[in-house]
């Protein structure tokens, strides 16, 4: 790397997704020995955004420390081990470093060096006012992106350590104790203040549409539309009319792109509205779903499932999904009709074992949405198998393990095959019912009333079903 051109640096940048970057970095001729003696400040002043600085930071320290990997074996044997084989090389040496990265965030992390100013407040262990706790929080989350390599979403139990590592260290900071929620929320709060600016990372714009941040987007003006690295719904447009050798050309692009693992969302996002009329026109025919997927494989992807029910419809699925299940949980779980359900018992058993504030929430969710057929009188067993098999053709949801966070399973399955794997209950029952709506299909009797329920709170309609 250190012989690098400007020309070979920008090249390395677009392959990690940081062309935004290039520009920038032509600018101001950064070749390869320039990029690796960047400190922290040059970077702010390079990089716009923070999570780009967090990633760029990241994989030059990467590089750094691969170059004096002797070094850093070294210092992880004296820390991690104090038995190591004396020959560690290929596939044991990068689980050796796996294992000791886990052992990082499960037993021994370490909160980061403070700046100056902060040091001296927690040093006279004096409650930090807004401005000083903002300081702390953001260098926690600075750490947290460099563990997690440039990732900016960590999970329930990362941000647990770091905030038990924060008031272990600073007992006057847990306030009452009330400290751990305060602080665990402010944390969560600063690293969606990070990601939401940032629009052109594959994994931030999955997420950003699956928790519902692209409310209120409609079609941008011609000079947004001209820019390359916007990243746009492109929702509200107007479908492109193709046909004969063009539509092949889309189709062919869609089935080989789906084969890829690392796939460009937004040319999928392009080509998928190009081609929602022939789309669109089998499934009014009735062609077989196994056709309408072969084709159009991304619609197993709920991001795409979601996305196709909102050219539809114009309605964020996802979002009203969340919403419904937060405001009537409480509810369906207080009815009397479901206090002696296996569901409901399961849930209370295991609502003991735990807590934690998010997993309850998560488990009491997860109940309400599998009752909601018996609240209102339906079928069960067309609306989620729950550690059962699939029996049913229309569209149903395959549960395993509901209230086990590490190991339950969403999967929604049409016509007795799996369509799409789903990682909670609240993208589980979206998906379910933009099934209904994107595959044209006529929803049975015996589920009727739990399907009209959830679509007359979707569709906001004037007089929407109640609960009864």
């Amino acid at each position: 790397m250190e012989n690098w051109s400007v020309d070979e640096v920008c090249n390395w940048l677009r392959q990690r997704n940081l062309g935004e970057l290039v520009p920038k970095f032509r600018e101001e001729e950064v070749s390869g020995a320039a990029l690796l003696a960047l400190n922290d400040r040059m970077v702010q002043q390079l990089v716009k955004k923070i999570g780009h600085q967090a990633v760029l930071m990241d994989l030059i320290n990467k590089y750094q420390q691969q170059k004096n990997g002797l070094r850093s074996l070294t210092y992880c044997c004296e820390t991690a081990s104090p038995k190591l084989p004396e020959v560690i090389s290929g596939k044991n040496l990068k689980s050796f470093f796996a294992r000791y990265k886990k052992l990082q965030w499960t037993s021994s992390y370490a909160l980061p060096d403070f700046p100056y100013d902060v040091k001296c407040i927690l040093a006279e262990k004096k409650c930090p006012d807004h401005s000083m706790r903002i300081r702390i929080i953001e260098f926690l989350q600075a750490d947290m992106t460099k563990y997690l390599e440039g990732s900016l979403y960590p999970n329930s139990q990362q941000y647990n350590i770091v905030v038990n590592a924060l008031l272990q260290a600073y007992p006057f900071l847990n306030e009452d104790g009330n400290g751990f929620l305060l602080w665990k929320r402010a944390l969560k709060d600063r690293f969606k203040y990070v990601r939401r600016p940032i629009e052109d990372d594959e994994q931030v714009l999955r997420n950003k549409y699956k928790f519902g941040h692209r409310r209120g987007q409609t079609k941008k003006s011609s000079s947004a539309e001209n820019k390359p690295d916007d990243v746009k719904m492109q929702v509200e447009e107007e479908p492109v009319h193709l046909e004969g050798t063009a539509m092949d050309v889309h189709v062919k692009w869609l089935k080989q792109e789906y084969m890829k693992t690392q796939r460009n969302w937004r040319e999928v996002d392009n080509r998928m509205n190009g081609t929602i009329e022939i789309r669109r026109k089998m499934i009014s025919d009735k062609a077989p779903l196994k056709d309408i997927l072969q084709l159009f494989p991304f619609l197993r992807c709920p991001y795409q499932l979601f996305r196709e029910f909102q050219l539809l419809t114009h309605m964020d699925i996802y979002k009203k999904t969340v919403e419904i299940l937060e405001i009537y949980s409480e509810n369906i779980l207080s009815l009397y009709v479901v206090r002696n359900n296996p569901i409901n018992v399961m849930l209370q058993e295991n609502l003991k074992r735990h807590t934690e504030e998010d997993i309850l929430k998560y488990m009491k969710m997860t109940a309400a949405c599998l009752l909601l057929p018996d609240v209102f009188g339906d079928d069960s067993s067309l609306f989620a198998a729950v550690n059962e098999e699939v029996k049913v053709a229309t569209p149903v949801l395959e549960v395993k393990n509901p209230f086990n966070v590490n190991s339950c399973e969403f999967v929604l399955y049409v016509e007795r095959e799996e369509l799409a794997q789903l990682d909670d209950c609240t993208m589980a029952l979206a998906a379910l019912v933009a099934a209904f709506h994107v595959f044209d299909i006529p929803c049975p009797k015996r589920i009727h009333r739990t399907l009209n329920f959830l679509e007359s709170l979707v569709f906001e309609v004037r007089s929407p079903a109640s609960l009864p």
